[in-house]
């Protein structure tokens, strides 16, 4: 016979269910619903809008995201470019680039100045999505741009030549606020900041929007934040419902609308290589990346 349960004790999720949700219909946090219009088509491309997609905190999922919005981007027509700003070179590893194999990288780029990016760009699995890879050699990037002047612009300057030629570039950022991070925010014209919806994830939004204030006042006045994205929500556990709760009581319109739950296409995705809008196309997660992909269009204007 089994105890029952405590009144107000909400009951134990199960880990292994991976329920038929429509992520697009789900309006956590207490919000109503809200419209997302459809892009329109472009008549010409360029020049890009760069976005960075930023936290502090590791295995948030920025470059899950950065892989499958910008995937979803494509769908809407929109010619996109993936920069790896990461040491770790988990965005090229995503897309199926043995990273650790190439002899030119982002690394080339920022560093020497005869190297140039449309010389390292490689296209990947989808059409009209290239990008900048990386490895272990940015690590020492960091060390050797701290004498040089004008260090925080490095990227922008590398990024330059190939604005007119992108729609979005999506900068997946290291998950730290060091000199590799405020060159990204540097270079951005908007940061989507990606939450796990978990607890120490939510203290770690302030300090990243305090050094988000520090950029936009001492090295790029138009930098903004575009929203916080919540990730890895699961709506069967009180946790996650009362973190994204408390995430919009905080930061209001900022937060998507779009929120990204969690479930198991997503590590799948990450061994196959390919986006989750390629792997796995009606699945509620492909569903939920091209709803975010139309409400960063229609935040960024670009209807």
């Amino acid at each position: 016979m089994s105890t029952p349960r405590p009144m107000g004790v909400p009951a134990r999720p199960n880990p292994d269910e991976d329920a038929d949700v429509d992520y697009a219909t789900l309006r956590p946090g207490g919000r109503h619903h809200r419209p997302i219009p459809e892009p329109s088509p472009l008549t010409r491309h360029g020049p890009a809008r760069v976005l960075a997609l930023c936290n502090q905190k590791g295995g948030v999922g920025k470059t899950t995201s950065t892989i499958n919005l910008g995937a979803a981007l494509t769908e809407y027509g929109r010619r996109v470019l993936l920069v790896d700003f990461d040491p770790q070179g988990a965005l090229s590893v995503g897309l199926g680039i043995p990273a650790h194999q190439l002899d030119r990288t982002i690394y080339n780029v920022v560093m020497e100045r005869a190297a140039r990016a449309d010389e390292v760009i490689i296209k990947t699995s989808v059409d009209g999505m290239e990008l900048l890879p990386s490895n272990i050699d940015l690590s020492a990037a960091e060390v050797q741009l701290v004498t040089e002047v004008g260090r925080e612009h490095t990227l922008g300057r590398a990024l330059r030549p190939v604005l007119n030629y992108y729609d979005y570039i999506l900068i997946d950022c290291q998950p730290s606020l060091g000199l590799l991070t405020i060159n990204a925010l540097t270079a951005a014209d908007k940061v989507i900041m990606p939450l796990e919806c978990e607890f120490f994830a939510l203290r770690g939004i302030a300090l990243l929007t305090d050094t988000i204030t520090k950029v936009t006042d001492r090295l790029n006045p138009r930098l903004e934040i575009l929203g916080i994205l919540g990730t890895m929500y699961d709506p069967r556990t009180l946790h996650s419902r009362e973190v994204l709760e408390r995430v919009v009581q905080a930061f209001g319109d900022r937060v998507f609308h779009t929120v990204i739950r969690r479930t198991v296409k997503f590590p799948e995705t990450t061994v196959a290589g390919e986006p989750i809008t390629t792997y796995a196309t009606t699945s509620p997660g492909a569903t939920a990346y091209r709803t975010l992909a139309r409400e960063v269009l229609a935040r960024c204007h670009d209807e």
